[in-house]
């Protein structure tokens, strides 16, 4: 199972890639935020696409970053398609990334059992 992650810039994609691949998930990072193609998120057809998100306040305590919210707003805007398209979205704010990574992994495990249980019933 492939799960995409998308998210702007500080809002945790890296981090939450290396964490479910380090439990064992099939987890990549797409850079959708500097893309003008609306649907770069789709190209390896993932089974799951995840949405991260944070805001300014947040990012600039996790990093020093040049750029302000008006960056910001571009990213929000290129990643208009995949917020509309992902099966779990998260503002990742007020939670720690071990808090973000188990959120996914619940889901994933939730939406085994719910494409297990439609696929019984096939």
């Amino acid at each position: 199972m492939k799960i995409a992650i998308v998210g702007v810039c500080a809002s945790g994609k890296t981090t939450l890639v290396a964490g479910l691949k380090a439990a064992g998930y099939d987890a990549y990072n797409v850079a959708q935020e500097h893309s003008g193609i609306h649907d770069f998120w789709a190209k390896r057809h993932p089974d799951i696409l995840v949405m991260i998100d944070a805001t300014m306040p947040a990012i600039h305590k996790r990093r020093v970053v040049y750029w302000d919210e008006s960056r910001l707003e571009v990213q929000h805007k290129r990643l208009a398609d995949a917020r509309a398209h992902a099966d779990l979205y998260i503002q990742t704010d007020e939670y720690n990334a071990q808090q973000v990574r188990d959120k996914v992994i619940n889901f994933i495990q939730e939406y085994r059992k719910r494409k297990t249980k439609g696929d019984e019933l096939s």
